[in-house]
């Protein structure tokens, strides 16, 4: 790619990044372009559809979340590792507004370009949900599939101003459903288990 290209590039994606924040994900292509100061044809010959601009913009997002997954696969216990991850998963998809629906969509879209990294996401959040299903200490009748539909739902909720204040309640209330056994006090903490703290950055891209 010439320099003068990989600066246009660079320049959308980091351009896209504010407008979807603010926007969301059906923010408008062309303003997006407008607003990197280059024409549409440049927007479009660096990124032909709004899926590929996302996949651009959330792949690093999404490959750290399946990199967390397995890091907490051995790294704590069955449960402590599941609840742990699906809060992180939570907070990624409202990071940008309509993003769940476009994740949905592209789970059974295998041309999608956003499918490999989501279907990567879900099969590292199934290995976690099997390994505690595994122990006994999460519901034996959900499915990966179920708990992608559930960070979805999450995020939905935690992107409703009606809504939101009890956003942290409710994922306590999910994941209590999901996790057999454990128990949440009013602050919404879990008496069970330890607080597991990732190492990497917060998830921003």
């Amino acid at each position: 790619m010439r320099a003068d290209a990989k600066e246009n590039y660079d320049q959308l994606l980091e351009t896209a990044r504010v407008v979807i924040a603010e926007a969301g994900v059906d923010a408008s292509m062309r303003d997006i372009a407008r607003r990197a100061g280059v024409g549409p044809a440049t927007l479009f010959r660096h990124f032909p559809t709004r899926e590929s601009l996302l996949d651009a913009l959330l792949r690093s997002s999404l490959e750290e979340l399946t990199q967390q997954a397995e890091a907490l696969e051995s790294a704590v216990s069955a449960d402590d590792a599941l609840v742990t991850w699906l809060r992180e998963a939570v907070a990624f998809v409202r990071i940008y507004s309509g993003v769940v629906t476009l994740m949905a969509a592209a789970l059974s879209d295998v041309n999608s370009a956003l499918h490999t990294s989501c279907d990567n996401l879900r099969s590292a959040g199934t290995r976690l949900l099997t390994r505690a299903q595994a122990v006994g200490t999460a519901d034996k009748n959900m499915t990966g599939s179920d708990m992608f539909a559930l960070i979805g739902a999450l995020g939905w909720i935690g992107d409703q101003a009606s809504f939101s204040a009890r956003s942290d309640y409710l994922f306590d209330v999910i994941a209590a459903a999901i996790l057999t056994g454990r128990r949440y006090g009013v602050a919404g903490k879990d008496v069970n288990s330890t607080v597991v703290t990732l190492p990497s950055a917060p998830l921003t891209n």
